[in-house]
């Protein structure tokens, strides 16, 4: 691995014309996790890979999920035991190659009367469940009397509660998760832009050779040629196949899925609860930082793909239900903080609702040449990755003769994941608060910082030293905010206040209330270092502003 090789917002011009420079084996259209992860394995193999994105990387589902990487309970009761034990296992190889944002904590799930899932049937699922998913012992489920669940969790509603049983689940951030597979496939040697848009493909003799791609942010048009081309687009893969004239057989069914951010103290949990809600439905409550966030739903989704909002009626229905769960909280409209909408591109099945459709993933293959991949779990990404590049792999080895190392991203550590293990993550979070503590700065902002970027904090906090002393800053804070954002800059091509503030930080969902006072800065910096215009500037404030009002607008 290169370490110059940097996913750097002052070398994405560059990245770009290099790879309009020559011929790749592998171009990838989509910068979501699948797309990342794709880029991740192929370059590790050796292969020269090329990767675009129309908007910023994880914008799509991939920053808009329920943020776990779980091993699907649902899914056992589905009978669907091959993808319970791969998710299993694959949450497993990413909490080894990612501890910072990947972290195993405890859930609760409330046995309840006319419930999913009875005493016998929890008992029984969560034991296959952990067997299927090779949980450590130490992890496995433990069941619990009315009592017992009762004190595990107080705000749970007492008068239709059974009992419950306490497993393990494992909480991420799904956009840093993104972004840090982007980030080691550029250290591999991938090259990785954002708001590139593939605006139409190149053909010759009917088989396609390239794309024709438009850099959003310059206006400048490039041909990128590959020998092989994969569509991991998420929700936009059919508009893809249709491009290609190949949008026959199996397509897209888009469901859409929205959460709600409360403050912890309007609903403080002890641990996460995975619930019933009345209409046979279940909905996960998650505590995270200073918040709890509630969701998901499943509706099916004929919108815009770029922007789902969370409607009105969505926002009660979520409300209702953890009230109807959580009956002391009494949570309002006004007590939520923040909201997202992600869209599942899942694959059509005639007369399923949205609920039964399959999570699996699956690939198309165009008489063109062009390679789809559509469905999946953000858990499965890896190992959907790695399908991928065997196919592209061994047709290259036909065509060309080579021959290519097989996958190894298993035991890849991704960027800012370079811990011996999970458990060393509090000692280095101590270490790190240490340095800055007679500036103000608490240990649980350091905390949350090492939450977002594992062992490359290290970085962020002696740069922010670095602006304490040289007096560069009004505050220590504002210096800790600095570091944090040229970081972004340096390593993680933030183009926008937006990539920023909503995918690089998470900011503008969970700490939404302290936006209003630092944005006009963040653009400030980022207008500066980008060397962006005063009209660029303001386009890039507006479009956040709209980002802001809507997390909590509901129409």
């Amino acid at each position: 691995m290169n370490a110059q090789r940097k996913l750097s917002s002052f070398t994405r011009q560059a990245c770009l014309e290099e790879m309009a420079s020559k011929r790749l084996d592998l171009l990838i259209i989509g910068g979501g996790v699948t797309g990342a992860g794709i880029a991740l394995d192929a370059a590790s193999r050796g292969l020269t890979v090329g990767l675009v994105e129309k908007q910023d990387f994880a914008a799509g589902t991939s920053s808009r999920s329920t943020k776990l990487v779980h091993g699907g309970l649902r899914y056992l009761k589905q009978g669907d035991v091959q993808l319970v034990r791969e998710v299993g296992r694959e949450r497993a190889i990413l909490y080894r190659n990612a501890p910072h944002i990947v972290i195993p904590e405890k859930m609760i799930l409330p046995i309840v009367e006319k419930g999913t899932y009875g005493k016998l049937a929890t008992s029984v699922g969560l034991y296959i469940y952990d067997v299927l998913a090779g949980v450590e012992r130490k992890e496995r489920r433990i069941m619990l009397n009315k009592q017992r669940t009762m004190e595990a969790e107080p705000l749970l509603r007492t008068d239709i509660l059974k009992g419950g049983g306490l497993y393990f689940e494992y909480r991420t951030d799904d956009a840093r998760l993104t972004v840090e597979v982007m980030k080691t496939a550029r250290a591999h040697g991938a090259l990785c832009t954002n708001y590139t848009e593939a605006t139409e493909f190149i053909y010759e003799n009917g088989k396609v050779t390239g794309i024709r791609a438009k850099d959003l942010l310059s206006g400048s048009e490039y041909e990128l040629y590959a020998k092989k081309i994969v569509n991991a687009a998420g929700p936009w893969v059919d508009q893809l196949r249709e491009k290609d004239r190949s949008l026959y057989g199996k397509r897209l069914h888009l469901t859409k899925g929205v959460h709600l951010v409360v403050p912890y103290n309007r609903l403080p949990l002890k641990q996460s609860v995975y619930f019933d809600v009345s209409d046979g439905r279940m909905l996960f409550a998650i505590p995270r930082n200073n918040s709890t966030y509630i969701g998901t739903t499943d509706t099916n989704y004929q919108g815009v793909l770029e922007r789902p909002t969370v409607t009105r009626e969505d926002m009660e229905y979520v409300l209702r239900a953890a009230n109807e769960m959580f009956p002391t909280a009494k949570l309002t409209e006004q007590d939520v903080s923040s909201s997202w909408a992600g869209l599942r591109p899942l694959i059509h099945e005639d007369g399923k609702s949205p609920s039964e459709l399959s999570r699996k993933d699956e690939i198309f293959y165009s008489n063109s040449g062009l390679i789809t991949i559509a469905g999946g779990k953000l858990t499965g990404f890896r190992k959907m990755a790695e399908r991928i590049v065997d196919v592209v792999a061994k047709q290259l080895t036909a065509e060309e003769g080579r021959s290519f190392k097989p996958c190894q991203t298993d035991t890849i550590v991704l960027s800012g994941g370079e811990f011996a293990s999970g458990k060393m993550i509090p000692a280095y979070v101590k270490k790190q608060a240490e340095r800055v503590r007679d500036f103000g700065i608490s240990e649980e902002q350091i905390r949350v910082l090492v939450g977002k970027f594992g062992s490359n904090s290290e970085k962020i906090v002696t740069a922010c030293l670095e602006y304490i002393a040289n007096n560069e800053t009004q505050s220590a804070a504002e210096a800790l905010l600095l570091a944090e954002l040229h970081y972004a800059l340096e390593e993680e091509m933030v183009m926008t206040v937006s990539d920023f503030l909503i995918r690089r930080t998470g900011r503008l969902f969970f700490e939404r209330d302290s936006l209003e006072s630092i944005y006009p800065m963040v653009a400030d910096e980022l207008a500066n270092k980008l060397n962006a215009d005063t009209e660029q500037k303001d386009r890039d404030l507006k479009a956040f502003a709209e980002e802001y009002h809507l997390a909590k607008t509901f129409q």
